[in-house]
């Protein structure tokens, strides 16, 4: 399957990594690895994450704290949000509904 990011995903991704990064040099790179990691994973298993409504799943990452959060959408993994464990719980739960 392919793997698409929704840009409000794409935008905590990329500003998590560079926070990581900026925290340690080659932090961010790790986060980044991780991710493509777990989206690899999703993409040839989708129904691998945990349940988290009817449409929605979440897969957590080995090292860092943070949820990726993905529906399944015909033959296209969406990638809803990259969640921090701490922030605003479910705030992405509107994100890309059809």
């Amino acid at each position: 399957m392919k793997v698409r990011f929704l840009s409000e995903a794409d935008v905590e991704f990329r500003e998590s990594a560079r926070y990581y990064e900026d925290k340690a040099p080659g932090l961010g790179v790790a986060f980044i690895a991780e991710v493509h990691r777990v989206a690899a994973i999703v993409a040839s298993q989708p129904s691998i994450g945990s349940p988290v409504d009817d449409e929605l799943r979440k897969f957590i990452l080995r090292r860092f704290p943070y949820n990726v959060i993905y529906s399944i959408e015909g033959d296209e993994v969406v990638m809803t949000s990259v969640a921090h464990h701490k922030r605003r719980p479910f705030y992405w739960s509107r994100r890309g509904r059809k």
